[in-house]
């Protein structure tokens, strides 16, 4: 979907690379953390657009969680180096990033 789309809205590569691999991270954390591997549940992937942003919303069959409590994998203290990875890079490759309860909202601007 995200790479049809893409192609569709004539999105560059660079902007390409950013909007795919943040989404996948998303719907894998949504698989992973959200519906804890259950092959009975759904993680659903939408997006609106406009000529300039698109927002990709991936919700899953949790309950959500506290961002405050994910740990920072940049820090020397963390624990688990894997910890908290997917949503660094969301943050990183997203222009914003939002969670509502199962859900991630990430936009990217496209000018």
């Amino acid at each position: 979907m995200v790479v049809d789309l893409c192609e569709k809205m004539n999105i560059k590569d660079e902007k390409f690379g950013n909007i795919l691999l943040a989404v996948t991270e998303a719907v894998n954390n949504a698989i992973e953390h959200g519906n804890k591997n259950s092959p009975e549940k759904d993680v659903q992937v939408s997006y609106q657009s406009s000529p300039e942003q698109i927002t990709f919303t991936v919700a899953d069959q949790g309950h959500g969680f506290d961002l405050k409590l994910v740990p920072d994998p940049t820090q020397p203290e963390s624990k688990d180096p894997e910890a908290g990875r997917g949503i660094f890079v969301m943050k990183h490759l997203a222009d914003k990033m939002e969670f509502n309860g199962n859900k991630v909202l990430l936009s990217f601007n496209l000018n």
